[in-house]
């Protein structure tokens, strides 16, 4: 039995859907009892709704597994106290396997939410257990979630420089990695970027976007407080919109960029490429 958390998002379902194209048995890990059909019709054996801060209900979903993976929600600010709170209940249980999704880069303070995750694998450095870190960059899938204002409006908006260079990876293929770290021996003690692609700025995605779609799409720059503006309106946290913005700025100066060769080494193959990406998108319809 492999458990994950944070499960109900949208790397937990692909991690979901990988797992049980392996026909591998997983408990779900979960926030709300609503949630629950959605991820059986994937195909989890069991669901379990739970705290990643709550030290008993960890115990609980811990027993009798032999793998964890583990992702926090995104941008928490408790990502440190419950890394702590999954770590302690699988040394309790002797979890044979611990894989932690972490992020491209964790080192960076300036980025807060990064520099969290770092303070996690440090824990994971010092507790015995076997684990694999897994470091994603930025989602293809990001790119999709501006798909209306692509097809409708032939802009693409960003709240950094059209010169900002991010790699950028598939969301289908970290599920891919997940499940071969989680099923796979050989991995144990790996700390594993998991990036598709080189560098690409927005003028490097619209041209492709472009020629894609056959028709012109345009960078459009959202200035930060608008951004902000717009992230506070739909619900946002003051401290997801703190280090988001943060992050856009780092972004802006520095980029965030790195090598694709660590994820096709455990893919076995390229990863997936941006145009092949939009292709998929088209095919299959908006995200």
């Amino acid at each position: 039995m492999i458990l994950v958390t944070g499960a109900a998002g949208k790397t937990g379902r692909a991690v979901l859907r990988a797992l049980a194209g392996r026909r591998e048995p997983v408990r779900a890990l979960i926030h709300r009892p609503d949630q629950a059909p959605s991820l059986q019709a994937l195909g989890v054996q069991e669901t379990l709704v739970g705290d990643l801060l709550d030290r008993a209900g960890m115990q609980r979903a811990v027993d009798g597994v032999r793998a964890i993976y583990h992702m926090a929600p995104n941008v928490s600010p408790d990502e440190i106290p419950m890394g702590q709170t999954v770590i302690s209940a699988a040394q309790s249980a002797g979890v044979e396997r611990l894989v932690f999704h972490s992020v491209l880069h964790p080192h960076i303070e300036a980025m807060p939410h990064h520099w969290q995750k770092a303070r996690v694998e440090e824990l994971l450095f010092a507790s015995g257990l076997g684990f694999t870190i897994l470091q994603p960059t930025a989602y293809m899938q990001n790119v999709a979630a501006s798909w209306e204002a692509i097809l409708t409006q032939g802009r693409y908006p960003v709240p950094y420089s059209p010169e900002t260079r991010l790699s950028l990876v598939d969301l289908e293929d970290v599920a891919e990695a997940a499940t071969t770290v989680l099923t796979d021996p050989g991995h144990t003690g790996a700390t594993i970027e998991l990036v598709g692609t080189p560098g690409m700025s927005p003028r490097d995605i619209v041209e492709l976007l472009s020629a894609e779609l056959d028709r012109r799409v345009i960078v459009d720059v959202l200035p930060l407080e608008a951004w902000e503006r717009r992230a506070r309106a739909s619900g946002l946290g003051e401290y997801q919109v703190s280090a988001l913005t943060r992050m856009f700025a780092y972004y802006e100066e520095h980029g965030l960029t790195g090598s694709p060769q660590a994820l096709t080494n455990v893919l076995g193959r390229q990863p997936t490429s941006f145009p092949a990406f939009v292709r998929r998108v088209i095919q299959e319809g908006a995200p």
